[in-house]
Order: C-alpha cells, then structure tokens, then sequence
C-alpha cells in the first residue's frame, strides 16, 4: 500500500501508471510531480451509510475515479503533502472498489522535495478511462452495522482528542461512539512525514490480531489514515465507518462523553 519516493521516480513516464496528487487545486496548481493529475477529494465527501447512500456512494467513486484515467490496468499512486488523509482516502476508496493495484506515496510530497526530486507547475489533462465498481463489503461499515454489532468491535476514533471527549462540537451532538479508542490520526507518522514502522504501529494499536477493527473520524478521512496504518501492522479485519461523526453525530443514535 506504500510506495517511495526513489520506487515512483523511477516509475515516472510509465504509460501504465496514474499518478493523483489529492491536495486541493492551489496546491496543486503551484508544485506537483511531473505527469500528476489532480482530484481533490476533500471535495469528495459522504455522509448518509443507509444501503441505499452507499451504492450511490460506489457509483459516483467508480465514475470521478474513471475521469481521472484509473482503470484496472493502471497502476494506481495517490499522493498528498505526508503519508496523510488525502491519499489514504484515495487508496482506501480504490481498495473498497477492487483496485489491484493502488498505493500512497510514503512522505508524499514533504518528502519528495525535501530529496531534490523533479517537480513542475501547470496542470495535466485528464485521460479518462473506464473503472467499474466491485465493491469489497469487508473493508467498510455504515451505522446500522455498528449499531447492531456495537459489543463486538473495536472502535478506533482517529480525531483529535478535544473532538472525542466532546470539547470541540461539530455535529449536533458532541463526543463519540461508546466503546471507541481515541488514536490520534496524527501518531501514526514519523516527523518526516513518513509511515512509523510496523513494529511502532502495532505498539500503538494494541489489539489481539483477531479483532473486528472499525475506525471512523469526521468524515472518513483520517480514519482512511487509521485503516491503512491498521493493515501495515498486520491487521486483517479493518473497515471504515463511512459516514463517521459527521452522520452519527447527526442521528438518534448512541453517544459517550466519558
């Protein structure tokens, strides 16, 4: 799911690769890596988990994804400013629609600078192609399936810690889900922005390996961060709880302030 620096310098110019840097335009616009295309996808937000926002949900994925030229042929990097939200929100939607092959960009673009590689301004056309859905219902979960299964899992809250204990309120009602760990996104990077090692995260996170993990923040972004560090400790069960606080929060459902 990581790709460094040095392995996607080399891999540049290879007509099967796409390369998405999914910071915003501005950012984009100013520095990016040569051949990059843009898709900034905090403007690509969910919140409603009931069956039915879901497939509508894989269906507008599976078509921004198509614009922006992925295909399964393609071999897939997303890219942001460090190993961040953006990009793992970019991998963790192309794994939830059967991508073969999608990766992060470890460090992202703090490192790749910080090693002198080539960079260029401007922007890049789109080369649509056609990526159909295939949705993996195993690695995400909306409300009705936490609800009912709440004493099973674990819940890992991956915002800040004023946002879990309720200090800072952005939904309706203020705090978290009962039971959930408060992690902080944030832990699982090194200063340079880079991915900790496996042994760190799974210091970190500390479950038995049989654990049904679910991981959610405001709007499924830094808990895309969670999943993907999740899984490089050897996590098999991670899902992501799409609608996260920004829909729970909002509904008649469940809230701890402990």
């Amino acid at each position: 799911m990581l790709v460094s620096t040095d392995k996607l310098h080399g891999m540049l110019g290879d007509p099967r690769l796409v390369v998405i840097d999914a910071r915003s335009y501005q950012d984009y616009s100013k520095s990016h890596i040569p051949g990059s295309v843009n898709l900034d996808l905090f403007a690509f937000h969910w919140a409603d988990t009931t069956p039915e926002g879901i497939c509508h949900f894989e269906r507008q994925a599976s078509m921004i994804l198509s614009f922006a030229g992925v295909s399964e042929q393609k071999q897939l990097v997303f890219y942001d400013d460090v190993s961040g939200m953006l990009a793992a929100r970019g991998v963790w939607i192309s794994q939830y629609l059967s991508h073969p092959d999608t990766s992060m960009l470890d460090g992202g673009m703090k490192k790749w600078q910080a090693e002198g590689l080539p960079v260029e301004s401007g922007t890049n056309p789109f080369c649509p192609a056609r990526f159909p859905a295939r949705p993996d219902s195993g690695i995400i979960a909306g409300y009705e399936y936490i609800r009912e299964n709440l004493e099973k899992l674990v819940l890992v809250d991956a915002r800040s810690t004023a946002e879990y204990d309720g200090t800072v309120i952005r939904a309706a009602r203020a705090g978290h889900i009962p039971g959930a760990i408060n992690i902080d996104w944030n832990l699982n990077l090194n200063p340079d922005g880079t991915f900790r090692q496996d042994s760190e995260l799974q210091e970190l996170y500390k479950f038995r390996r049989d654990a049904k993990i679910i991981t959610y923040c405001q709007g499924a972004y830094r808990a895309a961060n969670a999943y993907l560090a999740l899984k490089k400790a050897g996590f098999k069960d991670v899902r992501v709880y799409l609608g996260s606080w920004g829909e729970w929060g909002n509904l008649d459902l469940p809230v701890s302030r402990d």
